[in-house]
């Protein structure tokens, strides 16, 4: 089963234009083996999210890339959650990831 196949069988299913894009996101990816689907979505998100926070990329258009950033962090998570017993390894190397494309924190007084 493709990465593709697996995220048509969840349900409920994303509006279609939010497919659409989680699926452009994915780009090749979609078409991988489902059982990389944490990795691989976790994969697109972090990518969506390292354009979203780059200067002046915010804005009403961007929006459905966010909640396809969120979506895509979502079935990794779900996905994830098959291996229960490397679950939490795999929670704290993403939550690890994703913080990290905050960035170094600034000090108030700088």
């Amino acid at each position: 089963m493709t990465l593709l196949d697996w995220l048509r069988s969840r349900t409920p299913a994303p509006p279609p234009a939010l497919m659409e894009r989680i699926v452009e996101a994915l780009g090749r990816r979609a078409e991988d083996d489902a059982s990389r689907a944490a990795a691989l979505c976790l994969d697109a998100a972090t990518g969506l999210l390292e354009r979203l926070l780059q200067p002046d990329a915010l804005g009403r258009d961007s929006a459905i890339d966010l909640l396809a950033a969120d979506a895509l962090v979502t079935y990794a998570f779900e996905a994830a959650a098959a291996d229960i017993a490397k679950l939490d390894d795999r929670a704290t190397a993403a939550m690890t990831r994703l913080g990290a494309l905050a960035g170094e924190p600034t000090s108030p007084d700088a």
